[in-house]
């Protein structure tokens, strides 16, 4: 199998369990250069950071293998999009031209409107928008020490497809596993974005002085009995597939309104 050249990015942080073990696992494909928020940053989305410095940090690297590339891991004071523009610009200040950017194993799924908010998303976004193909990973389990098993089982079908597969610019994959054994998931399933809203975000609290706070909690309000929407399809034991694309214009909404408007 040819090596190629990787970047990984999560949004839990450069310290949690689900980039360690996906960085490790996708050395069998090439050379794999982590770049993660010093921090967590969930729900980053895309955002940037604008307003300060990034300190980007080496932690370390391990040579490359007769079956196992290369290594090198960075944190970053930034946004997983952040990590995703400072890695593809090492790369690029190297000579290197990336071929695929993995971003997670997220503690925690990215079905429905969470992908929306999803900053392990982000980091694929970002990937995207400069022609490099994107996956990202997530499991329904949002413990520290989860059970990556059936993640990477699933993994490694999943990319070996994809890299035999010619890559259509503009879209990234949102994969979602449930948090099964192997045996018990029920195979593979390509779906769609589930609809659903958070309601009662926000509770209420009051400190010792009495003074008034909120820390966002709510509840997932789901809105479809679609048996293809992500979100339903995983609660059915499948892992999902979804094809995002960076371009959400609504080319029919643009003809309808055409049509409609006197402009």
């Amino acid at each position: 199998m040819k090596l190629r050249e990787i970047l990984v990015i999560n949004d839990d942080g450069i310290d949690s369990k689900g980039i360690k073990v996906l960085s490790e696992f996708m050395r069998k494909y090439g050379n794999v250069t982590v770049v993660a928020p010093k921090y967590p940053q969930s729900g980053k989305s895309a955002s940037l950071t604008l307003d300060n410095p990034l300190i980007l940090k080496k932690y370390s690297s391990s040579p490359a293998t007769e079956s196992l590339g290369e290594i090198h891991y960075y944190s970053l004071s930034g946004t997983p999009a952040d990590c995703a523009k400072m890695a593809i610009n090492i790369h690029l200040n190297s000579g290197i031209k990336t071929d695929l950017l993995v971003s997670g194993i997220n503690h925690g799924t990215n079905c429905s409107i969470a992908s929306v908010y999803s900053g392990t998303l982000g980091a694929a976004v970002e990937a995207t928008i400069y022609g490099i193909p994107a996956l990202g990973f997530s499991l329904d389990d949002h413990s520290e020490d989860a059970n990556f098993e059936s993640t990477l089982h699933y993994a490694d079908i999943i990319i070996k497809e994809y890299l035999n597969t010619p890559y259509k610019e503009g879209v990234y994959l949102n994969i979602n596993v449930p948090n099964l054994p192997v045996e018990d998931i029920k195979g593979i399933k390509f779906a769609k974005q589930g609809r659903g809203q958070w309601i009662k975000e926000f509770d209420e609290y009051k400190d010792p002085k009495g003074h008034q706070f909120f820390w966002m909690g709510g509840h997932f309000n789901n809105l479809t009995n679609d048996q293809d929407a992500d979100h339903i399809a995983l609660h059915s034991g499948y892992v999902t597939i979804v094809p995002h694309k960076v371009d959400n214009t609504d080319y029919e909404e643009i003809e309808r309104l055409k049509s409609l408007w006197n402009i």
